[in-house]
């Protein structure tokens, strides 16, 4: 990996990081707090020898004191010094935990020996730390001392008592802070960067792009309000969906030039992929353009079109397939222009009635009558239902999720449609980041975006669909008449779009 792969983990999974951050830290705190806080009193003992007379004897005397003090460092931790001091001071401890609390230690080639005990009383501490060395003097003495009398061979002096202690010297709350911190931070980019090599969803345009042989014709950013009003507004000026849609649009007529593909079923591997909202968001910016399209509702299992642009959904396609209606009778048509062929009842056959020859007269018809025809189809991995579907269009266009769909499952999916030699005309990229080094902008400069919107589009997208099923002719010229301007206002972006596809 190089420093821009860690740079751009960073980027993506920063949450990790700032909760493993918040973790550590919080725990560096929580153990702080809990720690019974500790005091330490210190003392030094200087250890001397008998002085000599000459120059030689003084710096023997000073090398046996040296050694001394090794000896003495092991005495002061020792359980024989710890019960002495416990039968001075009264102590309610053992001689083995008082003298886990006590240290001694001293410098090479020094005679001064540091002694320390920690308590979690600081006048324990102290007093402790006294009494002990005061011990320690008496009991030197009494070692060095010959067993006949005499001058004892080295002696021990209190060089300096110990003080009440102020502060405790654990728990070290600020550089456990300051640990905590650097290990939250150490461990949780380790864990973004396992995050990212574990994650095995879609991310980009190349991988989805190598997985379907297609190129991708659109990547849809996530736009909160689409949550509520699944379908856009394209009478409202220039939004980031709309121009998303305009550029799907636009590359999907720029996929085969001399032999545009007309009947084109949009299907994904799974549900909440945005399926359905891309197909009617598809359909309504072909509209936009001045083309007649049909919406058919084909997801005969989950249908959603027809409930996002509020129409009737009681009957439809299911209903046409058994030979129970004609197409005309029941396509409904939306304030923008677009006419729907809802899904109708749910019938307890799916399959079979996509797979039919009723099926493929009613894609046939649709054909002839209007410019496009857009079908909404299950998705691929569950059932069969969009696999039978592209085998009658001219080619599905897959949807895959950023973040969501898997390469496996996306894998799978176009599996399926290969197994019937169905036409994959390109992939759709949603839900992508608005913002971000992995975002895919639309943003546009104008100067001035006040121009008011065709004639075709500005009523509203969803409503209750009128009762005939014929359109309007003067809208639809009305529309027709803006084709050449909206066109040729979008033509370089296309071409420039196409181009990445």
């Amino acid at each position: 990996m190089e420093l821009q792969d860690y740079l751009r983990i960073l980027q993506s999974r920063w949450k990790i990081i700032a909760i493993t951050v918040v973790v550590a830290v919080g725990g560096a705190l929580g153990m702080s707090l809990m720690t019974t806080p500790t005091y330490e009193a210190s003392t030094r003992l200087f250890v001397s020898t008998s002085a000599g007379t000459s120059v030689n004897e003084l710096y023997q005397g000073n090398l046996y004191s040296q050694q001394r003090v090794t000896s003495y460092t092991q005495l002061l931790t020792g359980e024989t010094l710890a019960q002495r001091t416990i039968d001075e001071l009264g102590l309610d401890e053992t001689p083995a935990q008082l003298a886990a609390k006590v240290t001694a230690n001293s410098a090479p080639n020094s005679v001064l020996v540091n002694v320390r005990i920690t308590d979690t009383s600081p006048e324990r501490a102290r007093d402790i730390a006294n009494a002990l060395s005061d011990e320690f003097v008496v009991m030197v003495r009494e070692l060095e001392t010959p067993e006949n009398g005499g001058a004892a061979a080295a002696r021990v002096v209190v060089e300096q008592t110990a003080d009440t202690p102020t502060s405790p010297v654990s728990p070290k709350t600020k550089r456990n802070l300051a640990l905590g911190l650097a290990v939250g931070v150490l461990l949780g980019i380790a864990l973004a960067v396992l995050r990212d090599r574990l994650d095995n969803t879609v991310k980009d345009r190349g991988t989805v792009e190598e997985i379907a042989g297609a190129s991708t014709v659109g990547t849809i950013p996530f736009d909160k309000e689409r949550e509520v009003n699944q379908a856009v507004d394209f009478g409202k000026g220039q939004s980031v969906s709309a121009e998303s849609f305009r550029e799907l649009r636009t590359n999907l007529q720029f996929l085969q030039v001399d032999n545009p593909p007309r009947v084109i079923i949009v299907t994904s591997a799974l549900p909440n992929e945005g399926k359905s909202t891309t197909a009617v968001n598809l359909a309504l910016a072909l509209v936009e353009s001045g083309k007649s399209v049909c919406l058919v509702e084909g997801d005969l299992r989950k249908p959603r079109v027809s409930k996002y642009l509020g129409l009737i959904g009681s009957v439809g396609l299911s209903n046409v397939l058994a030979g129970a209606a004609k197409i005309d009778d029941l396509l409904q048509e939306t304030p923008a222009g677009l006419k729907v062929l809802a899904s109708g009842p749910i019938p307890p056959n799916p399959s079979e009635l996509l797979g039919s020859q009723a099926a493929r007269e009613v894609l046939t018809k649709l054909r002839e009558q209007f410019d496009y025809v857009i079908v909404d189809a299950s998705p691929l991995l569950p059932v069969t239902d969009a696999v039978v579907l592209t085998a009658l269009a001219d080619g599905a266009v897959v949807v895959a999720r950023y973040g969501a769909t898997t390469r496996d499952q996306l894998t799978r999916a176009v599996e399926n449609l290969r197994s019937v030699n169905a036409k994959i005309l390109g992939t759709i990229l949603t839900m992508t980041p608005a913002r971000g080094k992995n975002a895919y902008e639309y943003r546009y400069y104008y100067e001035s975006d006040t121009a008011a919107p065709n004639a075709a589009v500005t009523a509203p997208v969803t409503g209750v669909p009128a009762a005939a099923p014929k359109s309007d002719s003067s809208t639809a010229d009305a529309a027709k008449s803006s084709e050449s301007g909206t066109d040729s206002q979008e033509t370089s972006s296309a071409a420039a779009s196409s181009g990445k596809a």
